[in-house]
């Protein structure tokens, strides 16, 4: 196309309204003018060159109007050009809008044609049912008798042939369900109780899974498989999953809990361990059961073993958490779920058992008795076992002490020592709690010690208050025993026996001072009764201390043979203690002896009244010395514990001719003895009968020249336990405490 008749076709254009900015350039640009020429011929030598400044911006001005003129000549060429585009794009527009109102009217047509033929779809869709229908006619008038073959076949236990029948009656059923628009027959409305019904049967043999695989394995496989098929089978009807392998699952566990704790747990006192010995038999059984007979029966990925092991413990462990929530268990079924479950269960007879393999998973069993279980059962048994150590101690006790007040000598053993089995009974009894808790559990052992530790020592205060009344009894004269001391010997025998026995209480490892505060209880009940048998000598020798001293008794050594006499037929039962108790009965005899001789010398009853008195006395206390001190070694006291040689310091210091010298005496009686006073030493000084006031005060002071002694370990006090009337005051020191 040239370009004459481009120009034909584009449209002319309107002239524009002048530019609104023209004005104001052309303002500029003169004032820009004016500015610049006045900058230039300011000065007079420059209107020379005004010519040729005329000339250059003469071809400035040319130069750029002609730029001017091809820049807007290009704009308007591409103006035209745009302008023609657009009026072409506009006479497209306008044919498409033409062709599209045609087609609109065409598809309105068409629409009207389509309504008038929807009842001719219809009629085709039911014939098309019809036809499936008269295609099908004579299977689905064969579905109720196969319905109720179905049901025969299930109520025979023969699933295999039930299931297929069932698949080929769900198969009919996809079949006419898809051609008939999803349309439910009624003829099929029976499928899904007669599926129910299947799978009902195959839990009720799931169920006795174990019964099965001894009697019927066959039917046991037929139950499982049909699960297996079922799972894996996908079907076009809308209906619920029948998961019947989960029920199987479900089945199988649920059937081996009902077999063996199904019933509730309710059992008398004591019959528990009966029924876990039930079970120790029971589970291994069944568990050789599953791995032996069910497991074959089943899939591999059933892991049988596995699911009996596993059920078999979470029954048993609700089983056992339901008995704890119930009555309070008796101490013998408290120790036998303990000891059952921590050690029989998890033992070689059972889960521990080597013929169970790897497959049965059972390190990942959870513990049948949680620890606060284990703590609650713990505390029972003890409480309980309590309570019945306290009762049994308290009966042999009170055998015992109804023993006391027969006609009868205690009885003695082979080597004529009093004998009880009282000892043996308590310590017996004492040994086999703990030694039988030891079997449980380190932690219920320790509760059990400090139990037993704890009423062996409620046993010995009982057996001390038992004395105590004994004795008080006896003493009043309310109950006369005729053989009062030798039954205090023979508990003295009883408290050795237990003192050397005790350590069959302590189990390995136990601390040693578990033991202090009984071996101090026993200690206790030995000073008791050594107390009780010397306040018994002492009755019977008092009387004869009343005599003593007296002239009699300087003359004559009649007085200390009645008491040898009585002394060495009071004791002469201790023959029956045992050693070391025996000892420390003689020393206390012999030291109850002495204080009493020592007593009688303090209370003034006898003053010497000359030298040849005071060589009397001096000799008689000689004399008494070594009585005494045969006496008890014929008894089978050693001399090396004998308080008999203080007689022997008192001679000293009444033998002693010159009363200056006195002082010197008096401070080696109490180096030998520290805890002689001044009240002594005054009563001894009386016995003399030869010192003055003067000599009286310097011997005295001796007492508190010098360093005072100090006390021995081995030191026996004598002096302090021995009273002594108050003095006269002109025989005291000024310092001293009768001052």
């Amino acid at each position: 196309m040239d370009s004459a008749t481009k120009d034909e076709m584009q449209p002319s254009l309107p002239p524009g309204p002048e530019w609104p900015e023209q004005e104001r350039a052309e303002q500029l640009a003169r004032g820009a003018a004016l500015k610049w020429a006045s900058g230039i011929f300011y000065r007079p030598e420059q209107l020379a060159r005004l010519g040729q400044y005329h000339s250059r911006e003469v071809q400035r001005t040319c130069s750029l109007e002609a730029r001017i003129k091809s820049v807007v000549q290009s704009y308007l060429e591409g103006v035209k050009t745009g302008v023609w585009q657009l009026a072409q794009a506009f006479e497209a527009v306008q044919g498409t809008r033409e062709a599209l109102d045609q087609a609109h009217g065409l598809l309105q047509g068409m629409v009207e044609a389509t309504e008038t033929l929807k009842p001719l779809r219809e009629q085709v869709a039911q014939h098309r049912q019809l036809q499936v229908l008269s295609q099908l006619l004579p299977r689905l008038r064969a579905v109720p008798a196969a319905v109720a073959h179905t049901r025969t076949l299930i109520g025979a236990q023969r699933l295999l042939e039930a299931y297929v029948c069932l698949r080929e009656l769900e198969q009919l059923q996809e079949e006419t369900w898809a051609p008939l628009g999803g349309l439910e027959l009624p003829v099929f409305e029976g499928l899904g109780p007669l599926a129910e019904a299947l799978g009902q049967a195959v839990e009720a043999a799931a169920g006795v899974a174990g019964r099965l695989a001894r009697e019927d394995p066959a039917l046991l496989v037929a139950a499982v498989r049909v699960a297996e098929v079922d799972a894996r089978h996908t079907t076009s009807l809308e209906l619920p999953p029948r998961d019947w392998q989960r029920r199987c699952l479900q089945a199988l566990q649920e059937g081996l809990e009902r077999t063996h704790f199904g019933t509730p747990l309710l059992l008398e006192p004591g019959a528990l361990a009966g029924w876990l010995e039930a079970l120790r038999v029971a589970l291994p059984a069944e568990l050789a059961t599953a791995e032996a007979l069910v497991a074959p029966c089943c899939p591999p990925h059933y892991k049988v073993v596995r699911l009996w092991a596993h059920t078999l413990h979470s029954g048993l462990r609700r089983c056992l958490q339901q008995l704890l929530e119930g009555p309070k268990l008796g101490a013998a079924d408290a120790f036998a779920l303990l000891h059952w479950t921590l050690h029989v269960y998890l033992g070689p007879e059972m889960m521990g058992s080597l013929e169970l393999g790897p497959e049965a998973d059972v390190s990942q069993l959870e513990p049948l008795l949680t620890p606060e279980n284990i703590e609650q059962l713990e505390a029972m048994f003890v409480t309980q076992i309590q309570v019945n150590v306290a009762q049994w101690l308290q009966k042999a006790l009170d055998g015992e002490v109804a023993e006391w007040n027969r006609e009868q000598e205690p009885g003695t053993d082979s080597s004529g020592f009093y004998h009880s089995p009282l000892p043996a009974i308590v310590l017996q009894i004492l040994e086999e709690n703990i030694r039988v808790t030891s079997l449980v559990s380190e932690s219920l052992q320790r509760r059990v010690h400090g139990m037993a530790l704890s009423e062996l020592g409620t046993f010995l205060r009982s057996f001390s208050d038992a004395l105590i009344r004994f004795s008080r009894d006896h003493i009043r004269g309310e109950a006369m025993a005729p053989h009062y001391v030798p039954y205090l010997l023979a508990t003295l025998n009883y408290q050795s026996a237990l003192s050397s026995s005790v350590s069959v209480l302590q189990p390995d490892g136990a601390a040693s001072g578990d033991l202090a505060p009984v071996e101090a209880g026993l200690d206790e009940l030995q000073r008791r009764i050594c107390r009780l048998v010397l306040e018994a000598l002492l009755a019977e020798l008092q009387p004869l201390f009343e005599a003593l001293p007296s002239r009699r008794w300087l003359s004559s050594p009649e007085l200390l043979d009645d008491v040898c006499e009585r002394t060495v037929r009071f004791c002469q039962d201790f023959r029956r203690v045992r050693n070391p108790a025996v000892q420390l009965l003689l020393a206390e005899a012999e030291r109850t002896v002495v204080l009493q001789y020592l007593r009688a010398l303090m209370q003034g009853r006898l003053v010497c009244r000359g030298a040849d008195e005071r060589i009397q006395a001096a000799q008689r206390l000689q004399n008494d010395a070594a009585q005494l001190r045969e006496l008890f070694l014929g008894l089978g006291l050693e001399e090396s514990v004998q308080c008999a040689p203080v007689l022997l310091s008192l001679r000293d210091l009444l033998n002693l001719r010159d009363p200056m010298l006195l002082g010197l005496e008096v401070a080696g009686l109490r180096q030998k003895f520290p805890d002689v006073s001044e009240d002594h030493v005054s009563a001894l000084l009386d016995l003399r009968g030869d010192v003055s006031r003067e000599q009286r005060l310097a011997a005295l002071s001796s007492l508190q020249a010098g360093p005072q002694p100090s006390l021995s370990a081995g030191h026996r006090a004598l002096f302090s336990l021995v009273p002594v009337p108050t003095p006269a005051l002109s025989s005291c020191l000024p310092s001293g405490p009768c001052a």
